[in-house]
């Protein structure tokens, strides 16, 4: 997606597609097979039954592409910051909470308006029915919006070791409320105390991409093939002994997971941009346009699985058709989805976007008045 403040990167849209269709994947896979129950027996499978982990890479590509920015120089008007964050988000946003809310009229309250701020807490009218329950993610985004510009500004006064210490004192908050609440798995997979440091990894990481590029220039494919790996590895393993549907929800595991997990992710992601290899034209033109899209996508496939669902329960009769005709349905019908809402939701807001970052020139006159 082209930004008015960042040169085009194709690749971060590719891995924007990657992200929306692990979620995909993984909700389509539990709500026709999987059951939203741990399969420690299909660890192999764990980008699938444990897919969860595309909201993550999602998280990290945020912190990457707004420490990208940041790094270009110049200071961040704030103002102009978070108006361009809330065209961005907020207006598909506010449509599927509408729907949220005409879905779950009748046990609607006026205070529940409250939760367009605080959708991954309490009883969100998102969280009411699986259609909308995608929406939980957009109050973590952007609550780090609100602080982004600060922390850029904190990485430049005091350098990255800031971020370093910010993370650290995460993994010790996260430790006090792992022993704090009963369903700790649950609250550090959906808030910002157990995912603040995903997006903190992210800044560390695009300053790594900045101040490394001999090196991954020269070792971007070696990194990406090993970080792949690693993730599969990883992943599988979480799936395996720590799944997100465990019977037990206070696993010591998901203290340092999600740190884990952004690390495997920011590596696949500086490696994937600095691999020297292409893709063929027209893949490469679909990767670009389904990252476009990547938000619809996000926001809107687990309707476009519930509705398919209801009106043809499961196409196909094995585990092997089923993907190949019920996943093929249901990736078809949420890419055209996702086509029409972004052309008449998210672009004509798109297009009111401005530019945040004053030049370097600019800012070194502001800061000598």
């Amino acid at each position: 997606m082209k930004s008015r403040n960042l040169d085009y990167i194709p690749r971060l849209d590719h891995l924007r597609l990657l992200a929306a269709l692990l979620v995909v994947g993984f909700h389509f896979f539990h709500y026709y097979a999987g059951g939203w129950q741990a399969l420690p027996s299909l660890f192999w499978m764990g980008l699938i039954t444990e897919g969860h982990t595309g909201v993550s890479l999602f998280f990290v590509l945020s912190g990457f592409i707004f420490m990208t920015i940041a790094q270009a120089g110049g200071s961040i008007r704030y103002g102009q910051f978070l108006r361009n964050r809330i065209l961005r988000i907020a207006p598909l946003f506010l449509v599927v909470f509408m729907v949220a809310i005409s879905i779950g009229r009748d046990r609607f309250e006026a205070t529940d308006i409250l939760y367009l701020l605080f959708t991954n807490l309490g009883n969100a009218p998102t969280s009411w029915h699986f259609a909308t329950g995608p929406a939980w993610s957009i109050s973590v985004e952007f609550t780090f919006y609100l602080v982004f510009p600060f922390l850029a500004l904190f990485v430049r006064d005091h350098g990255p070791s800031y971020l370093v210490k910010l993370v650290l004192l995460m993994l010790v908050v996260k430790l006090a409320a792992y022993f704090a609440t009963a369903n700790s798995t649950h609250m550090l997979y959906s808030t910002l105390v157990g995912r603040f440091d995903q997006f903190l990894v992210g800044m560390l990481v695009a300053i790594i991409h900045h101040q490394r590029q001999g090196w991954l220039h020269r070792h971007g494919g070696k990194l990406l093939l090993v970080s792949v790996v690693a993730i599969l590895v990883m992943v599988g393993a979480q799936a395996r002994w720590a799944s997100f549907f465990a019977a037990d929800q206070k696993q010591p595991f998901w203290i340092i997971w999600g740190t884990i997990e952004s690390a495997l992710w920011g590596a696949v992601a500086v490696g994937y941009l600095n691999a020297r290899f292409s893709w063929p034209t027209l893949v490469e033109s679909v990767l670009r346009k389904g990252g476009e899209w990547s938000f619809s996508i996000y926001m809107w496939h687990a309707l476009v699985i519930f509705t398919l669902h209801e009106l043809f329960g499961r196409i196909g009769g094995g585990t092997a058709t089923m993907f190949l005709i019920d996943g093929a349905l249901v990736l078809a019908c949420t890419l055209v989805l996702a086509c029409l809402s972004y052309s008449v939701i998210e672009r004509p807001f798109l297009q009111l976007r401005g530019r945040y970052r004053d030049s370097g020139a600019k800012a070194r006159q502001e800061a000598d008045a």
